[in-house]
């Protein structure tokens, strides 16, 4: 579990982060969901990270961690490994400060991803291993190469850009009871806890999982990280294991207020429910913290809840077979 001085670092690193990264990295809206909230009898906000640059909430720590690399390192250039929307941040971001990106990657990810990672000027190599097995290969090659590795979420300058949400949730509804966020390697719960625990200590964060692919949640049943057996899941980008020594397991083992796992059904269903609200399209990952909050909602009712919208990164037609 992370002591008081690591945890405090991280606050400054993140309150540091959210000034220093702008205007690169854009303020997404806080929103009220008059439909959501009568759906659910809570009040219901909706942070809109699928509109932020690249479609995701990975562009805030991609650019955190590409700005505090030295020259050498930039002209070097960095290694990353990823299913799809960290690629596409770091991609963008390296394009902006010049740095070259390579993206290790699974042979399953999503075609839409890794044209869009090729697009933003990402060297992208295909690898037939499984989430976790191409995270590895990528911090092996970053050794041999000499090369820094830009962890999707083992890496507290990552975990600082994306706790940067939690700083814009408390400016833009410093009441919120709860946050739900969608959880798969921790690095965006972890960076928003920290930053509510800091500025708002009521505020309830909730990890939300899809029971298909649950390792960090597994993991902190077991108080260490643990492989787990997984099954496909619409929420590719939180799917996957847990790197075995990863900061977040520490995090959000201090942070972390509750749990809660969402079927294929549940998540489908609230993609769903955000399109004929909101006309928006998410992608699983998003729907994965929304069919968290419909799930506990009776827990919350006539509470201030948010939902972090954490990407819109989905094939079109998956996304339209999602919502049938």
């Amino acid at each position: 579990m992370i002591d008081d001085q690591a945890l405090r670092s991280l606050q400054q690193a993140i309150t540091e982060a959210h000034t220093a990264l702008r205007p690169q990295v854009a303020v997404t809206p806080l929103t009220l969901s008059s439909r959501l909230s009568a759906l659910s009898g809570c009040e219901v906000y909706l942070k809109c990270e699928h509109l932020q640059h690249t479609g995701s909430f990975k562009y805030r720590g991609a650019s955190n961690k590409l700005r505090l690399l030295d020259p050498a390192q930039r002209q070097r250039g960095v290694i990353t490994a990823s299913s799809g929307n960290h690629g596409q941040g770091l991609a963008l971001a390296g394009q902006a400060l010049g740095v070259p990106v390579s993206v290790y990657t699974t042979t399953q990810a999503s075609s839409y991803k890794l044209e869009a990672m090729r697009a933003l000027g990402a060297e992208v190599i295909s690898l037939d291993l499984d989430p976790l097995g191409a995270e590895l290969e990528a911090g092996r090659q970053a050794q041999v190469q000499g090369k820094p590795y830009v962890s999707p979420y083992n890496d507290y300058q990552i975990i600082a850009g994306q706790g940067t949400v939690g700083m814009e949730l408390f400016e833009q509804q410093p009441e919120l009871d709860a946050v739900f966020v969608a959880v798969g390697g921790g690095g965006l719960i972890s960076g928003i806890a920290a930053a509510l625990h800091g500025l708002s200590a009521k505020t309830r964060i909730v990890g939300c999982w899809p029971a298909n692919s649950p390792a960090l949640h597994a993991s902190l049943a077991a108080g260490r990280i643990i492989e787990v057996d997984e099954e496909e899941t619409i929420s590719d980008g939180t799917a996957g294991g847990v790197e075995p020594d990863s900061v977040t397991l520490g995090l959000c083992q201090r942070l972390l207020s509750q749990s809660v796992l969402v079927s294929e059904a549940q998540i489908k269903t609230a993609m769903r429910e955000v399109a004929a609200s909101e006309r928006w399209i998410i992608e699983g990952a998003a729907g994965v913290a929304m069919a968290g909050m419909l799930a506990l909602a009776e827990e919350y009712r006539g509470k201030k809840v948010a939902v972090v919208l954490c990407g819109r990164n989905i094939v079109l037609e998956k996304y339209l077979e999602a919502i049938a």
